[in-house]
């Protein structure tokens, strides 16, 4: 029972129906636990993860659950928070995107007990006619109620045929899993609810909704790929660490609750601690642990203190080789991974955030000769050796 309460509460702001929710989880049903993610980009990071350590307490309690990645509504994008329309991807974009997704949350759910599908599967069967039948089910003026399209409808802004179908095409995908529970973050509201009005359609029963709290990323706005504000679950050690350390202090709670698995106990003991950077501290311990194991974690704390408390620099730094010839740094940045893009590299250098040999460096064509030994630093966590 605390179990369930805590699924239940923990992280969630809505859910819908919750009495049935909670009598199915009470009755000892197995239910069908759906989550759909769409790989607009490359990684999961830990806002994303919520929802996902919410299906893994599900399947914790027995349940079924299913993980599907959205290889064809990606193909749309879901604007249900976005303040623009978002340009459609390509087909190919979103092949390189998804590559690694099962594997990513495979970090997070038990892969042997875990339902896995692409939701291409049906959609891409859909005709006219079926897709105007569950279209029947809805006005324009519903889909207008949303927050963000009725502002930008009122400013005269462009909403595509293509938004308005995706909340078809979400909850057709429940009707297709047959799912009693489908979970989500408050922005998908919408969309979860879309799947309801479908399934009775299709002789279903309408499917319960949890909604999630959606996470601020590491610069206090919604997290984000596209604002490159993310901690992602893929990053290195060091780096997670580090980013967490960066957050403001009053999130400091809240990525307790959402980013740990930490006992709600637990977490007031920690914030007892007099000191928000101590708090701080134990945090980005307990997210890296989560996903990398304890080991990794105290090393990757035992760097920070080094480097940003000591004001010295990794034990440990990773090399890389160049052939002798002249490199741009800008173009050393790229190959080795220090950034994803020039633009990435030339907003470093503006900011003054790229450091050679200690020292600042502000010339993005700086040219180096790639057969001498360097320290690369860029912001306060990457460091790099060039040989």
């Amino acid at each position: 029972m605390d179990k369930i309460q805590e699924l239940l509460t923990r992280g969630v702001e809505e859910v819908i129906d919750k009495k049935h929710l909670e009598d199915a989880l009470k009755s000892g049903k197995k239910l069908r636990v759906k989550l759909g993610i769409d790989p607009t980009s490359p990684n999961i990071h830990i806002g994303r993860a919520v929802v996902l350590w919410k299906l893994r307490a599900f399947q914790e309690l027995g349940h079924k659950v299913i993980f599907m990645v959205g290889d064809f509504t990606g193909l749309i994008g879901d604007t249900s928070d976005k303040e623009s329309e978002r340009p459609m991807l390509s087909e190919a974009e979103i092949k390189k995107n998804l590559k690694t997704y099962f594997e990513q949350a495979f970090k997070i759910l038990d892969k042997s007990k875990t339902e896995t599908h692409y939701n291409s599967k049906w959609l891409k069967k859909l005709g006219f006619l079926e897709i105007a039948k569950m279209g029947n089910l809805f006005g324009l003026h519903e889909f207008e109620s949303r927050e963000v399209i009725s502002k930008r409808m009122k400013a005269g802004k462009r909403v595509s045929f293509s938004e308005l179908m995706y909340p078809l095409m979400q909850g057709y995908d429940s009707v297709a899993l047959k799912a009693d529970v489908e979970l989500g973050g408050t922005d998908q509201r919408f969309n979860l609810l879309a799947g309801r009005t479908i399934q009775p359609f299709y002789g279903q029963k309408p499917q319960d909704i949890l909604m999630t709290t959606l996470m601020e990323g590491t610069d206090g706005r919604k997290m984000s790929s596209s604002w490159g504000n993310v901690i992602n679950i893929t990053d290195e050690p060091n780096d997670m660490f580090g980013k967490v350390m960066s957050i403001n202090d009053e999130l400091i709670k809240k990525y307790f609750v959402l980013a740990t698995r930490v006992s709600m106990a637990d977490i007031e003991e920690y914030l007892k601690l007099p000191n928000p950077r101590d708090q701080k501290e134990m945090l980005a311990l307990e997210i890296t642990k989560l996903y990398h194991g304890d080991k990794k974690a105290a090393s990757a704390r035992q760097n920070f203190i080094e480097v940003f408390r000591n004001k010295g620099t990794p034990d440990e730094i990773e090399e890389k080789s160049f052939k002798p010839g002249t490199y741009k740094l800008s173009e050393i940045l790229t190959l080795t991974g220090l950034v994803a893009s020039k633009s990435e590299a030339r907003r470093l250098f503006d900011q003054k955030g790229v450091k050679l040999n200690d020292e600042v460096v502000g010339e993005c064509d700086l040219e180096l000769d790639g057969a001498k030994p360097r320290l690369i630093q860029v912001g306060k966590r990457k460091f790099i050796k060039i040989k």
